[in-house]
């Protein structure tokens, strides 16, 4: 198990002042997870210990702690790796709850990386919605209180899954607010924020990357992708360096990006489930090897995105070794699209998985 998981600035004075009276002179490694731990990484996620959630939000560690014999076995499997816990507008007191998920992530060590993924749009996945002045203000007043819980902690960042829904919004408030996030966020001095990109073919590479400028992504170490979905490693390196190439074209230049893994083990695609749309969300855990269209374990979370055992392409090889940073456990596959825990699905996703 991986335990050693191998910078841009933002400008937000008035949260600076706010977390400088609380938390001291903010310092010049503002936005690098791993800043002032003399690790010699460039890369803000490598050469610390990335925590692992102990708390109740999402069911598996108290599942885990539970258990007994070959099913704490099995559970083990997902409860011990390092996971993101998801926040958002379900959160009524976002300062605490942000005080929360890092203490339940890192067990008061101050020098351990909390993985977070921020869901505060709302409402989401919809191409409609009330983007009145009020809730544009409810949700900025939510950031400023993620953020001053979060202070000083090292925190890995996802900044709204499923961003690219804002593409069918022509008001264009979903992305003003999410770069109002990334510039908070952004500002603190050991988050490292990433806005989440969707996942391979959603949109062309070119639509994405001027979602990703309109939503922050000058003010963020990069983006995200697979978070909700099961696609390839292999396509999503390949979509990310497409990304990539057109943020460049546009002067985001040097952004890297992390992908989620915890459920592309056999990968496919959400567009191949006989019924398409949601009905991808309720596709079950593989439960034997020659399995397809089913939810098994991919890559462990590691900073070491390019090593042998990934079996990589010489191409992919490159791509991994230039401009991503980890390989990430984001979308939490023991849940039911994202609602209820389901023991049978842990069970099976354990006892079939590929590491």
């Amino acid at each position: 198990m991986d335990w050693t998981l191998g910078v841009c600035r933002g400008g937000f004075a008035v949260l600076i002042v706010t977390l400088a009276l609380i938390a001291g002179a903010v310092p010049a490694w503002a936005g690098s997870a791993n800043g002032g731990l003399h690790t010699h990484h460039s890369n803000p996620l490598a050469g610390l210990r990335w925590g692992t959630y102990r708390g109740p939000i999402d069911s598996i560690w108290p599942a885990y702690a539970a258990a007994h014999g070959h099913n704490k076995q099995l559970l083990g499997k997902l409860a011990l790796q390092p996971h993101a816990v998801w926040d958002g507008y379900w959160d009524g007191n976002p300062r605490a709850t942000a005080q929360e998920s890092i203490r339940d992530s890192t067990q008061g060590n101050p020098n351990v990386l909390t993985q977070v993924a921020i869901f505060r749009l709302t409402p989401w996945e919809t191409c409609s919605g009330s983007w009145s002045a009020g809730n544009q203000a409810r949700y900025r007043s939510w950031i400023d209180g993620y953020a001053a819980g979060i202070g000083s902690s090292r925190v890995a960042l996802i900044l709204q899954p499923d961003l690219p829904f804002g593409l069918c919004i022509s008001s264009g408030v979903p992305e003003q607010l999410v770069a109002y996030a990334a510039k908070v966020f952004n500002s603190l001095p050991h988050t490292t924020v990433y806005i989440d990109a969707g996942a391979y073919a959603w949109y062309k590479p070119a639509a994405v990357a001027s979602l990703l400028e309109r939503s922050g992504i000058w003010h963020s170490r990069g983006f995200a992708l697979n978070v909700t979905q099961y696609g390839s490693t292999h396509q999503q390196l390949r979509w990310g360096a497409q990304i990539n190439r057109a943020l460049g074209a546009a002067g985001a230049r040097h952004k890297h990006f992390v992908i989620n893994t915890d459920e592309n083990g056999t990968p496919y695609l959400a567009g191949q489930i006989p019924g398409g749309g949601a009905a991808s969300n309720y596709t079950p855990p593989c439960s034997y090897p020659s399995q397809r269209l089913c939810q098994r374990l991919g890559i462990p979370p590691t900073t070491k995105v390019a090593a042998r055992r990934w079996h990589l392409s010489a191409a992919d090889h490159r791509i991994a070794a230039a401009q991503v940073d980890a390989y990430m456990w984001l979308g939490r596959p023991w849940m039911i699209n994202a609602g209820p825990f389901s023991l049978r699905n842990a069970l099976t996703l354990g006892a079939n998985s590929l590491y």
